[in-house]
C-alpha cells in the first residue's frame, strides 16, 4: 500500500514538472518572436530613413554646379583611363560628337609651256588652270614648284536628339589663301576657309559644294582638281533642301562679263535672283548617275562714271548636266560629266566668262559645253592608276569679244598612287594640256607632278 502510494506520487511530480517545462518553452516562443518583430520594424525605419537622405543627396547634385574633373592620377594596376574625361563640347546637346580629319599634302612639280611663261605669283604654278594657260607668246619656259599649302583641316559635329532630329555643322580650311610671306625665307600662307555650313533634317545653309557638282564623279588626281578643263566645280553660300535621292539649292549669284570689244573680264554680284540648282541621283551596286540643271540670272548694274556710261541689264540663262560612276567589277570603274549652256564661271575655276556686252551695252550670254571621262583601275590594295580626258569649248560672240578669249581647252592626265602604309599615299601624275583661243593661237602646258599625302 505504502508502494503504491509512493508511486503515485512521484507521477505526480514528474506530471507537474512537465507541465512547467511545457508552459515555459512556451513563454519563451512568445518572447522570441515579439523580439525577432521588433527588430523587423526597426530595420523597415532605417531602410525609411536612409531612403530619405538617397533623395535629398540627389536633389542637392543636380542643383549644384558642376564641380571641375579632378585631375587624373597613376591609373591602378589593370585600370585604363579614358583619353578625355569631359566633353570637346561642353555647351551642346548631349550626345553629340566631334570628329577631326584633314590631310598633309606635299606637291612637287616640273611645268614647261610652248608660247610663253607664267608670272612669278600665277595661280597655275600651283595646280592646273585653263585659263592662264599661255597662248601666243614667244619660247618655252619650264619651272620647278613645291608646297604644302593644299593641307586640309576639318571639323565635323554631328548631334541624334531623343527625337531622332539630326543637326550638326561643318568646318573645313586650306592653306591656298594667298602667301603671309615669301618663298625666301618662311613660305607662309593663310588659312583659307573651304566649307561652313550647318545643317538640320533635310535643310543646309552656308557654303559647301553648289548642288549643280557631283563630287561623287570626280576622279582621283595628283592635281588639286584633275580634269579641270571640263569639270562643274564651285562651291558658294546656299540653303539647300534634300529629299531622298533629290536637292534643290538658292545659291550665290555672280555673273562674270567681258567687256564689248574683249579684255579682262569683270565679276558683278548684283541682281535680286539666286541661281537655282537642282540634281537627282540613282543609286545601286553599278555606280550612280545624276542628272542636274541650273537656272541663272545673269546680270549688271554699274554706275556711270567719267566717259563710262551707266550699264544695267539682265538676262536668264542656264545649264543641264549628266554625270556619274560606272563600276566595272571590282578593280575598275569609269567616271564622267557632260555639261551644256550657260556653264562658264562653273567650269574650271572659270575658263572663260558668262557674258559679254553687245553694241548695245546689253548683256548677251555665252554658252558651251564641257566634259570629262576618267578611267580607274586597282591593280592591287596598295596600287592604283587613273587615265582621264577633259575637253570644254565656247561659242563667243567674236564680233564683242574678239580673238583673244578662250575657244576651247582640253589635257590628258595619267597617274600612278602608290599606298605602302593606310592612309599614306605617294603618288606621280603626269598631264599634257593645250588651249586655244578665237584667232586660232594655241598653246600647250605639260607638267610632271609628284605628291605625299597622309589623312587622318
Amino acid at each position: 500500500m505504502a508502494i503504491t502510494h509512493l508511486c503515485s506520487l512521484r507521477r505526480s511530480v514528474l506530471a507537474a514538472a512537465l507541465l512547467l517545462s511545457l508552459s515555459g518553452a512556451v513563454h519563451a516562443d512568445n518572447r522570441s518572436e515579439a523580439a525577432l518583430e521588433a527588430r523587423i520594424a526597426q530595420l523597415e525605419q532605417q531602410l525609411a530613413e536612409l531612403k530619405t537622405a538617397v533623395e535629398a543627396q540627389k536633389k542637392a547634385t543636380a542643383a549644384a554646379p558642376a564641380a571641375a574633373p579632378a585631375a587624373a592620377g597613376p591609373a591602378a594596376a589593370g585600370v585604363k583611363l579614358p583619353i578625355q574625361v569631359t566633353t570637346l563640347t561642353p555647351a551642346s546637346t548631349p550626345g553629340t560628337t566631334v570628329k577631326i580629319g584633314g590631310f598633309i599634302k606635299a606637291d612637287f612639280m616640273a611645268t614647261r609651256t610652248d608660247s610663253g611663261q607664267f608670272a612669278d605669283s600665277a595661280t597655275a604654278r600651283d595646280l592646273y588652270l585653263p585659263s592662264q594657260t599661255p597662248v601666243g607668246g614667244k619660247g618655252s619656259s619650264t619651272d620647278y614648284d613645291s608646297g604644302a599649302k593644299f593641307s586640309r583641316l576639318g571639323i565635323g559635329i554631328d548631334t541624334v536628339t531623343d527625337n531622332n532630329d539630326k543637326l550638326g555643322a561643318f568646318f573645313e580650311w586650306d592653306f591656298f589663301g594667298g602667301a603671309l610671306g615669301n618663298e625666301n625665307s618662311t613660305n607662309t600662307y593663310g588659312l583659307t576657309l573651304r566649307h561652313a555650313y550647318v545643317y538640320w533634317n533635310k535643310w543646309l545653309a552656308g557654303q559647301t559644294w553648289s548642288s549643280f557638282m557631283d563630287t561623287a564623279a570626280l576622279p582621283e588626281a595628283v592635281d588639286f582638281i584633275g580634269p579641270t578643263d571640263g569639270v562643274v566645280f564651285v562651291r558658294q553660300p546656299q540653303i539647300r533642301y534634300t529629299t531622298g535621292n533629290f536637292q534643290i539649292s538658292l545659291e550665290d549669284p555672280q555673273t562674270t562679263i567681258i567687256p564689248r570689244g574683249g579684255g579682262a573680264a569683270a565679276s558683278s554680284d548684283r541682281g535680286a535672283m539666286p541661281d537655282v540648282a537642282a540634281r537627282y541621283t540613282w543609286k545601286g551596286s553599278w555606280g550612280h548617275f545624276g542628272v542636274a540643271a541650273l537656272l541663272r540670272d545673269l546680270a549688271v548694274d554699274r554706275q556711270a562714271a567719267g566717259t563710262t556710261p551707266a550699264i544695267k541689264d539682265n538676262t536668264f540663262a542656264g545649264a543641264l548636266s549628266v554625270s556619274g560612276k560606272w563600276n566595272l567589277g571590282e578593280r575598275n570603274d569609269i567616271r564622267y560629266q557632260l555639261t551644256g549652256g550657260s556653264i562658264s564661271r562653273y567650269i574650271g575655276l572659270g575658263v572663260t566668262s558668262d557674258s559679254v556686252l553687245d553694241g548695245a551695252n546689253d548683256l548677251e550670254a555665252i554658252d558651251g559645253w564641257a566634259g570629262y571621262v576618267a578611267w580607274r583601275h586597282v591593280f592591287n590594295k596598295q596600287l592604283r592608276s587613273n587615265l582621264m580626258y577633259a575637253r570644254s569649248e565656247y561659242d563667243n560672240p567674236v564680233a564683242y569679244t574678239g580673238t583673244g578669249v578662250t575657244k576651247s581647252s582640253q589635257s590628258f592626265r595619267l597617274n600612278f598612287i602608290y599606298s605602302p602604309l593606310p592612309k599614306l599615299d605617294v603618288g606621280v601624275e603626269y598631264m599634257v594640256g593645250r588651249r586655244e583661243i578665237e584667232s586660232g593661237a594655241k598653246g600647250d602646258i605639260d607638267r610632271l607632278q609628284f605628291m605625299a599625302k597622309y589623312s587622318f
